[in-house]
């Protein structure tokens, strides 16, 4: 059956051994050309057998146009595109003409094929093996360069993959905002990107686990972070390194950075935080140490409903949320100051929680006193997993 169909396939069009084994991939091991070879060899000994002269290799294949032969000065081309980048893996890909994926399937519905492979599948892993070969580098799923080669033209596109890190920001100062604001002259993530820029060559995108005012610091164990370095140029980066340059700053401090993947950032970043905070409370009308305990003692296990605050209206759906603090403790201070410690769930806004913001949220500090009352200073101490 086989010489059967090979022969009929050679004298349909001339095609080279990689076209003429493509043909029947799915059978027996070995590669497309040996297996091209071992077919034309049986072929032409039937035809000697019947007198018949052999149907050799021809110079030029009706079918791929001799494409495999452009394999070695592809793999150049490869090497001169992916110059100066640093990678260990790749994959390839490839874009061929329509009219050449036509033939090959009239071919096929012509000579009544069922074990061939087309042929951009057998390019690919040829010019993969050839290039990993020529380079030392690992083919892989999840590259860190992807080409997609057009064979006939040689244009070569080179697609980099992104770089994810992880890591916990501090920051130590207030008044300056998480992400770049009109106003001001920096921010958490122009502080942190411009270090992993600088490090990897490539440009980076800041994504962090909720945010805090710009004029609240973020303490202790720091706000989980991710960020995205994209068409970087190197990959092999000492991350300590980056974090001492990142901290040299004196504004924001990262730590326990370390690479991740797409799939467990975009896990890290959405799973909902506790979070502790140090408020210190302003109360005009003056407040004793007995009502300050007394507005812990109120918050402390209570749900909160909470509409969305005046301040940030235009940026968030106007809906009502439901928080709750899990714990409340308060320190006097002197006759019109308080601190008020809070542990409570993630997305409450602590100073509309002490306000009110016009009755917005409720129970707050200012209803449970009866008496106006404004966060006057607020930290987080605490990002708590889980």
């Amino acid at each position: 059956m086989i010489a059967e169909k090979g022969e009929e396939a050679l004298k349909t069009a001339k095609l080279c051994n990689h076209c003429l084994g493509r043909l029947f991939a799915k059978l027996g091991r070995g590669s497309n050309e040996e297996r091209g070879r071992a077919v034309r060899f049986v072929v032409n000994m039937e035809r000697s057998s019947r007198g018949e002269e052999p149907i050799e290799e021809p110079e030029h294949c009706e079918l791929c146009g001799n494409v495999f032969d452009r394999i070695p000065e592809l793999v150049e081309a490869m090497k001169s595109r992916a110059e100066g980048i640093e990678f260990e893996t790749f994959l390839v890909g490839s874009r061929f003409p329509e009219e050449v994926i036509t033939r090959e399937k009239e071919l096929w519905e012509r000579l009544g094929i069922e074990t061939g492979e087309p042929i951009n599948r057998e390019f690919n892993r040829e010019l993969g093996k050839a290039f990993a070969k020529a380079t030392g580098k690992e083919p892989s799923l999840k590259p860190d360069l992807l080409f997609i080669v057009e064979p006939y033209s040689m244009k070569i596109e080179l697609q980099i993959s992104s770089i994810q890190i992880y890591g916990r920001y501090r920051k130590l100062v207030r008044d300056i905002p998480q992400t770049p604001l009109r106003g001001f002259k920096e921010s958490v993530a122009s502080i942190i990107c411009r270090e992993f820029s600088r490090a990897f060559g490539g440009k980076c995108v800041f994504k962090g686990a909720g945010r805090e005012d710009a004029d609240v610091r973020m303490l202790g164990n720091g706000r989980p972070f991710v960020v995205e370095v994209k068409r970087p140029k190197k990959r092999r980066i000492d991350l300590e390194e980056v974090a001492r340059a990142i901290n040299r700053s004196g504004k924001v401090a990262v730590l326990d950075l370390r690479f991740t993947t797409s799939e467990e950032a975009s896990k890290l970043l959405s799973t909902p935080h506790r979070k502790e905070y140090l408020a210190l409370v302003y109360v005009e009308e003056g407040v004793t140490a007995e009502e300050a305990k007394n507005v812990a003692k109120n918050l402390s296990g209570t749900e909160i409903h909470q509409r969305t605050p005046h301040r940030v209206e235009r940026s968030r759906a106007d809906k009502v949320r439901i928080r709750r603090v899990h714990e409340a403790e308060a320190r006097w201070v002197d006759g019109r100051h308080f601190e008020l410690r809070l542990v409570t769930d993630g997305g409450l806004y602590i100073k509309e929680l002490i306000s009110g913001d016009d009755g917005r949220t409720s129970p707050s500090v200012a209803e449970l006193l009866g008496k106006r009352a404004v966060c006057e200073r607020l930290d987080v101490l605490n990002i708590l997993d889980g």
